[in-house]
């Protein structure tokens, strides 16, 4: 099932996802400035976060998109699908 209609939440999924990217390359800049381990193992820590936030926010919020009432039939095989990556 495909949706062309953009989800609520894709706009903040994608400024999430910008700022995720920058704290990558500042981590990328870290490690090749030999800055301590502890500072970028913290840095690594906020992007997988950061990245695991953005997931969940696009993933529930397509759940309740394909759930609202609004779709003739439900693909529930989709709904299996993709809750594998909550």
């Amino acid at each position: 099932m495909s949706h062309k209609k953009q989800h609520a939440s894709h706009e903040d999924v994608s400024k999430r996802l910008k700022r995720a990217k920058g704290h990558l390359e500042t981590v990328i800049k870290m490690i090749a400035d030999e800055r301590p381990c502890v500072d970028v193992a913290r840095q690594l820590h906020a992007v997988t976060k950061a990245l695991s936030a953005a997931k969940s926010v696009y993933i529930h919020d397509h759940i309740e998109h394909c759930l609202d009432g609004n779709h003739e039939e439900l693909d529930l095989d989709e709904i299996k699908e993709i809750t594998k990556y909550i």
